[in-house]
């Protein structure tokens, strides 16, 4: 097998256990392996580090899928893997829906796959597992029979590592219009054409955590693509509920999911842009006893980190402001690039420049089928927060 060779002076990140091996950490690749191949990573002194798939081209040009010199990466390792993380998900109560490999926190750098019932979405983001493709599928077939797989590998990080953007069917073609069960209420799910692969898992344990709240509430959603929270609202009782989003798709589907669910008369959706509308409507002095906000991540980049603090501080500042005093802010943020604490600090400067004192009712994370691996910043990705806004 080729080996990879560190340099003498490498983070302790990976020493410690993290998968992702750095350009600048690799002093050299001795053997023939091409783009896509297993190698074995060693040390400077050519002790055992881990086996990983590799790609030059990359950033992280190998990814490590094991640290048992034992083990063999086949088609039976990525079997053995969906069943393992199966078994997880299963133990925790994720039987239905879920994400059913988190990429690194599973073992299987860039892999990703949601289970919406008996249909499966797929994204391989790196070379490396790509290749592997045919054998994930065939795992998952062997393991679920399921209705169908689909693919969503339409997304930019995909370029650099020199593979195509494209989705599509991976089995015989099927409804893409996918029609699933949360916490009591239907939701349909556009795998084709939804954002990511069509649907936001990792906020489904959050968005129970507003049903004491929002009884008898007026609500304002913000950012609320298909609208999941706004129809968990009325379904916990909210007196109105008002979703706003920019996208006229998500928000003539946030109104078939509100029909759906026997909401349309308690929930409404606009096409409009939040940020214009949450400006202006905070200058007006408009209130509601609950506002909610899930905006996107705004940043991908560290180079863009103020750019991303910028702001989520100024829409949670216009969003206490359209809170009424000792009514509620529920806040996220998606981007593993601004960490707890510092999430936290953002929402403390926009409640001190609002005039606004803040208690807080609950700080969580992303469902437990997303699991965070202490220490390795890229599992740990959603902050949920909610606030009393005095």
């Amino acid at each position: 097998m080729t080996t990879a060779i560190l340099k003498k002076k490498i983070s302790p990140r990976v020493i410690n256990g993290h998968p992702w091996i750095f350009g600048n950490e690799l002093n050299l690749i001795d053997g023939d392996a091409k783009a896509g191949d297993v190698v074995e990573v060693l040390t400077h002194d050519k002790k055992f580090v881990g086996k990983g798939y590799l790609n030059p081209q990359s950033q992280i040009p190998v990814r490590l899928l094991t640290r048992d010199k034992a083990e063999t990466v086949n088609d039976d390792f990525f079997f053995r893997k969906l069943k393992q993380a199966w078994a997880y998900r299963q133990q925790l109560g994720y039987v239905e829906n879920c994400r059913l490999i988190f990429g690194e926190a599973d073992g299987l750098p860039q892999l990703i796959i949601d289970k919406f019932n008996d249909y499966f979405v797929i994204q391989t983001l790196a070379l490396g597992i790509d290749v592997w493709k045919p054998a994930i599928v065939a795992a998952l077939e062997k393991i679920f029979q399921p209705k169908g797989i689909y693919e969503r590998n339409d997304v930019p990080v995909r370029e650099l590592e020199g593979l195509p953007q494209q989705k599509g069917f991976l089995t015989a073609p099927f409804d893409t219009k996918i029609l699933i069960n949360e916490n009591g209420l239907k939701f349909y799910v556009d795998v084709e054409n939804g954002q990511k692969t069509g649907y936001f898992l990792d906020q489904q344990d959050n968005r129970r955590a507003i049903q004491h709240i929002v009884k008898g509430a007026d609500v304002l959603g913000a950012f609320t693509y298909t609208g999941t929270f706004e129809i968990h609202a009325a379904h916990y009782g909210a007196k109105s509920v008002l979703g706003l989003d920019i996208s006229a798709n998500a928000v003539a589907q946030a109104n078939r999911n509100a029909e759906l669910n026997g909401y349309d008369k308690i929930c409404r959706f606009e096409c409009v842009n939040a940020f214009d509308v949450l400006k202006t409507w905070a200058k007006e002095g408009r209130q509601h006893d609950v506002v909610m906000l899930d905006p996107p991540s705004f940043t991908k980049t560290r180079d863009n980190i103020q750019k991303a603090i910028t702001g989520y501080k100024e829409i949670n500042l216009r969003g206490m402001k359209l809170v009424k005093p000792g009514g509620f802010l529920v806040t996220s943020s998606c981007t593993n690039l601004i960490q707890p604490d510092l999430f936290l600090e953002i929402i403390q400067m926009a409640a001190k420049d609002a005039r606004r004192r803040l208690r807080q009712v609950t700080f969580q994370t992303q469902s437990a089928d997303h699991p965070i691996v202490w220490g390795w910043e890229n599992t740990h990705y959603l902050k949920f927060l909610i606030v009393q806004v005095l």
